[in-house]
């Protein structure tokens, strides 16, 4: 049994049957799920685990009270110091499913910054993450640089501007390539010291 981070566009109001699938999927292995409060694909997911009456569910806020909780799960309540209603603030609870979890289930529109930004803290934290591409009804599996890369290939010039205002997107590829290349580096002295051992 997996703990998995189910998050994604706020502008995304119905769940694709692909995504059902991928739920009941979940569901069928009886993973735990994490979600956050949020409209849109928040209380989507959460409108649709209560249809199957999935009792494994824990709601994540920022704050005393969640936005949504469908099925009255247990709610997590995660602490900041930010300003109430803004981005850090909400961004909090975020964070800390990425911490939680073990992986993540991505349902992003092609623009969403906050998706986005769930993606690289799963891989930040050596996790990957299933993304599913609402406007090609496709899932991409996220787990490095290279897959950031394609992921992002399908965004408008404007999306991506966008994302690098909000998210530094542009370092935080950086930061990520530069992870991995440290990684591989490491991964080939070990095997050089181990072959002349």
């Amino acid at each position: 049994m997996a703990t998995v981070f189910v998050a994604g566009s706020i502008t995304i109001k119905s769940l694709d049957f692909k995504v059902q699938e991928r739920l009941m999927n979940i569901i069928s292995l009886g993973h735990e799920v994490l979600v956050g409060d949020a409209d849109g694909v928040d209380s989507s997911i959460q409108r649709f685990l209560h249809e199957q009456a999935y009792s494994k569910v824990t709601v994540f806020c920022t704050g005393d009270t969640p936005r949504n909780n469908v099925g009255g799960w247990h709610v997590h309540n995660v602490t900041t110091y930010h300003k109430p209603g803004t981005r850090a603030f909400f961004t909090a609870k975020d964070l800390a499913m990425a911490e939680a979890a073990d992986s993540g289930f991505m349902i992003w529109d092609t623009k969403s910054t906050g998706t986005l930004a769930n993606v690289f803290e799963l891989l930040s934290r050596k996790k990957y993450a299933w993304v599913f591409i609402q406007k090609d009804k496709i899932f991409q599996a996220v787990k490095n640089a290279a897959n950031i890369e394609a992921l992002i290939a399908g965004m408008t010039t404007s999306a991506r501007m966008t994302a690098d205002t909000k998210i530094g997107l542009i370092q935080k590829l950086a930061d990520l390539q530069s992870r991995e290349q440290q990684f591989a580096l490491l991964a080939e002295r070990d095997a050089a010291q181990v072959e002349t051992a």
